[in-house]
């Protein structure tokens, strides 16, 4: 939870205390791996159709600990809880701004190279319980119900095919005999859904 980091929790973690960076991964994976599964719902556009989204959700979010752990920790040394902004979403928007990036501009991107943490920032989150591990899975879980509790079983096919297998829009016009307006509007819908329910599961 946010009140349990504080800034002096943070300073702790960048100069090396391992309880302390072990709070801060486990205070911080779920909030970024729920901003890149976002992120990545809401702007991939095919690329790595050989990766799922698990996949994807699992390196982004190691790359932006990269971002935030970079240069002695620099990014999360700017937060200053003074201004308003909580932790979680400082990271947050940071995690989304790096995502979105990411996709736009294809740098350094999981799919094109495969950047590791430093060794010891990887021991502290495998020592911090299974929560934090499997938080992505779970959050995705949960999306995936909430989209079959909320689509049609041809939504639920589409959403299969355009979000999940990466189809091209092309190929999912062949597999279903939609018109292309028709598989474009569904997309932008599926896309609107799951930004709304990742938006809610954010706020639980």
């Amino acid at each position: 939870m946010d009140h349990e980091i504080s800034k002096d929790d943070v300073r702790l973690a960048l100069a090396g205390d391992e309880p302390a960076r072990t709070r801060l991964v486990r205070a911080l994976t779920p909030i970024i791996q729920s901003r890149v599964a976002r992120g990545l719902l809401l702007r991939r556009t095919g690329m790595a159709a050989n990766r799922n989204i698990r996949q994807e959700v699992e390196d982004l979010t190691q790359e932006i600990f990269l971002v935030l752990f970079a240069g002695g920790g620099k990014v999360l040394r700017s937060w200053q809880p003074e201004r308003g902004l909580s932790l979680h979403n400082f990271v947050g928007l940071v995690a989304e701004r790096q995502t979105a990036s990411i996709l736009r501009n294809g740098k350094r991107s999981p799919w094109k190279e495969d950047p590791t943490l430093p060794e010891n920032f990887d021991q502290a989150a495998q020592t911090s319980g299974p929560e934090e591990i499997t938080a992505s899975r779970e959050q995705l879980k949960l999306l995936l119900h909430g989209l079959t509790e909320e689509l049609s079983p041809l939504g639920r096919h589409l959403f299969d095919l355009l979000f999940l297998r990466e189809l091209p829009v092309e190929e999912v016009i062949q597999q279903t005999g939609m018109s292309p307006d028709a598989v474009y509007a569904w997309r932008s819908r599926l896309r609107r859904l799951a930004g709304r329910l990742l938006d809610e599961m954010s706020d639980n």
